[in-house]
């Protein structure tokens, strides 16, 4: 089952993402530990690594958006083309692929795609996780 993507305004998120978010930027920009941004942020460890890859802000901009995406996969013939024909059907650029060596039938990508300003990235991924064989689709960056 696949998740569902939403774009919504800031005061309709419960504050303990916000503060997931406020603890990733210090993390990434002051180089603290989790456990010193966790604290600064006023939320528990086990909140952060919970909900650590459901939210990121969005940024709109002008030359589109790049987005980098893991994926557990079944190591079935036709899946990582699957995955490129709906990144395709959504006009993305992929920048960048790279799949691991299958361990127990499961494979890891790891796709950076550029999406077109009017692009649909909820649509996109919703699509992709919908594909036979793809066990798990995380964010890992945006830009």
């Amino acid at each position: 089952m696949g998740d569902t993507y939403y774009l919504v305004r800031e005061k309709a998120v419960p504050e303990v993402l916000l503060k997931v978010l406020q603890a990733r930027r210090l993390i990434e920009e002051r180089r603290m530990t989790v456990q010193q941004a966790t604290e600064e942020a006023g939320i528990s460890r086990s909140s952060f690594y919970k909900y650590q890859d459901d939210i990121y802000p969005f940024h709109d901009t002008a030359k589109g958006k790049t987005i980098t995406i893991v994926l557990q996969v079944k190591d079935e013939t036709g899946i990582l083309s699957d995955v490129l024909h709906v990144i395709a059907e959504y006009h993305g650029n992929i920048l960048t692929i790279h799949q691991s060596i299958p361990l127990n039938g499961v494979a890891t990508l790891t796709i950076s795609v550029e999406i077109p300003q009017q692009g649909d990235v909820a649509g996109m991924l919703s699509k992709i996780e919908e594909r036979s064989g793809v066990r798990e689709l995380r964010i890992l960056g945006r830009e």
